[in-house]
């Protein structure tokens, strides 16, 4: 997959695609990224990519020109034109990052990942500045608008990089371990899970949408505290069992309007009712 970031700060992206999991994916080639300065598409001398917002109001607004002229020189034509072509562009998606747009969530990472739907061969991703982008942008280019959050963020570079990283990271081969990306916070039920565990029990759930687990490691007594036997007495069952209650603690705790979507089992909604039941 590649990855097409259009910015007015190519230079913010400068150190965020150098270590970890997205440092060895590019290095492997697994995955590419393009970042394309948006004034490189301007045509006169102060490089303008903005201009005032039609009817008044405070702050600038980025101009369609440069942006549509910064698309085209990477193949991408306006929607209509897209949608009636049954070739390469049906594996392209434009993406405006905007505090307007959908939530990004891991079903949309997973989507974005070609996991269970379209295979993907490019993101197209924008960065939104100032007060926004010229609305004809969206309507006429975008596939979708996306926010990572319910706040405002000076510009769309932290959110591209934020998608780059959750999209890259499900992408086959990324992972030095391929169960990572489905036993983890907001991951897939059970049903869906693909992993081979070669005749040992499983010690976790799939989160079906709820929150991760606790988790522990060596030593075995810090600041007081020990870690839970039950991690460490080597019962699969037990241990999943535990887990799967500690989700559901965290997440009614942290996250309860996940509980609302999250797969549940009979077994997980006693555990729940219990759970509630405690902390009356």
């Amino acid at each position: 997959m590649r990855f097409e970031i259009v910015t007015i700060f190519p230079g913010f992206f400068a150190g965020i695609f150098e270590n970890g999991i997205l440092r060895r994916a590019l290095a492997e080639g697994l995955v590419t990224v393009g970042v394309h300065d948006l004034r490189t598409f301007t045509h006169d001398r102060h490089r303008t990519v903005d201009d005032r917002p039609f009817g008044g109001g405070e702050g600038m607004v980025l101009k369609a020109e440069p942006l549509a002229e910064a698309l085209a020189s990477l193949g991408i034509k306006p929607k209509t034109e897209r949608e009636s072509e049954d070739d390469a562009a049906a594996g392209t998606r434009v993406i405006l990052l905007s505090a307007q747009g959908r939530r990004f969530m891991q079903a949309m990472a997973r989507e974005l990942a070609g996991l269970g739907g379209v295979k993907l061969d490019r993101v197209v991703l924008i960065c939104g500045r100032y007060e926004g982008v010229d609305e004809r942008v969206s309507e006429l280019y975008c596939d979708m608008e996306l926010s990572i959050g319910d706040y405002v963020l000076s510009g769309g570079e932290l959110a591209a990089a934020v998608v780059v990283d959750a999209v890259m990271r499900l992408i086959p081969g990324v992972l030095g371990n391929e169960a990572s990306g489905e036993f983890e916070s907001f991951g897939v039920a059970d049903a869906e899970i693909t992993s081979d565990t070669e005749g040992v029990p499983r010690s976790q759930h799939g989160a079906g949408g709820l929150l991760d687990y606790p988790h522990y490691t060596r030593p075995a007594e810090f600041g007081g505290m020990r870690a839970p036997e039950v991690l460490m007495n080597g019962d699969h069952l037990q241990i999943r069992r535990w887990r799967r209650e500690q989700q559901l603690r965290k997440t009614l705790a942290n996250r309860p309007d996940l509980l609302e979507g999250a797969v549940l089992s009979a077994e997980d909604r006693r555990l729940l009712e219990a759970i509630r039941r405690e902390a009356r």
